[in-house]
């Protein structure tokens, strides 16, 4: 398990109470009133030091190397039912978006999502979870063939941003984005997005128009990173914490500006402490919002879907 800064008093405690237990194994010392005290301390440690996480610190928690991917959700929710798409049918298959048919239950979904890599090759593989265009281009084709079928959609969002390379420019990031949107806020099926990690910039955006729209405790969703917010407003990413706290982006703040819809509480200390929790309240969220969802005719989805985003960002004094 690795350790983020503010988490090392946690670590500290956790090695003592290790060691606590190795020398209750190797002698006859009876350690248990300690090994008791030692872990109530850790406990009541964690609990303040999560409790009062400052939105730098979620967002760090957001990219914590052991946190689960997009494919750790999916094969952890859908089992062997999920069957992988590939490509865009006009350029290649982009490794950094993915997407396919799984099934809570009986019910069959369409998954879409960007997936990062756990080490260097992967990550080089997956482009560091940038889509490219024809990531974007892939994903609308999974969906209009989701819209075919009658066939719910699930977006997952954990990216960085979109990728920002000339080649990417010159294949057409910025309408394949935009083409994204447009066709997502009049897809005639319920769309179902969840911010399982990073959730920046129009990168996100571009699979990110849902009927309903939730966010992991940990996460965070900003038109642009506080590193980058940092570098442009201060020409230094020595403040990205101040950036951090002025974007507003964690889950709480989105949930305050109506931005998104609901919060998925995670395990003490992070989605990657407990996986197979989280990954039981993400699927009982995609499930509960869908029951809600399903009945509706693909004329109100759409209308509901429109009124939803024309409200954002209008304030009345």
């Amino acid at each position: 398990m690795e350790y983020l800064e503010f988490e090392l008093p946690i670590k500290e405690l956790e090695d003592q109470l290790q060691k606590c237990r190795v020398i209750g194994q190797e002698s006859d010392v009876d350690v248990t009133e300690t090994c008791a005290q030692i872990q109530s301390k850790l406990k009541q440690t964690q609990k303040d030091i999560y409790k009062n996480l400052t939105a730098w610190q979620r967002v760090q928690l957001s990219r914590h190397p052991n946190r689960p991917y997009t494919l750790d959700y999916i094969r952890a929710i859908c089992g062997d039912t999920f069957l992988e798409l590939h490509g865009d049918r006009s350029f290649k298959d982009d490794k950094a978006m993915i997407g396919g048919l799984g099934k809570i239950g009986n019910q069959s979904f369409m998954f879409i999502g960007q997936q990062k890599g756990y080490n260097t090759k992967t990550r080089q593989y997956r482009n560091f979870g940038m889509a490219n265009p024809e990531g974007y281009r892939k994903a609308l084709r999974l969906m209009k063939s989701a819209e075919k079928f009658g066939i719910p959609v699930v977006t997952l969002l954990d990216t960085p941003g979109a990728y920002p390379g000339l080649e990417a420019e010159e294949r057409g990031q910025g309408e394949a984005i935009a083409r994204n949107i447009l066709e997502m806020t009049r897809l005639k099926v319920p769309i179902i997005t969840v911010i399982i990690g990073e959730g920046a910039s129009g990168g996100a955006l571009g699979i990110g128009v849902g009927d309903v729209v939730l966010m992991l405790e940990n996460t965070w969703y900003s038109v642009i990173s506080p590193e980058s917010c940092s570098s442009i407003l201060w020409r230094s990413w020595e403040y990205k914490e101040q950036a951090a706290d002025a974007l507003k982006l964690t889950a709480s703040d989105m949930k305050k500006q109506k931005l998104v819809d609901d919060i998925i509480k995670e395990p003490l200390g992070g989605a990657h402490r407990d996986r197979e929790k989280t990954f039981a309240l993400v699927s009982n969220a995609i499930t509960k919002n869908f029951e809600s969802l399903k009945n509706l005719s693909p004329k109100d989805l759409v209308l509901k879907r429109m009124e939803k985003y024309s409200q954002m960002g209008v304030f009345k004094n």
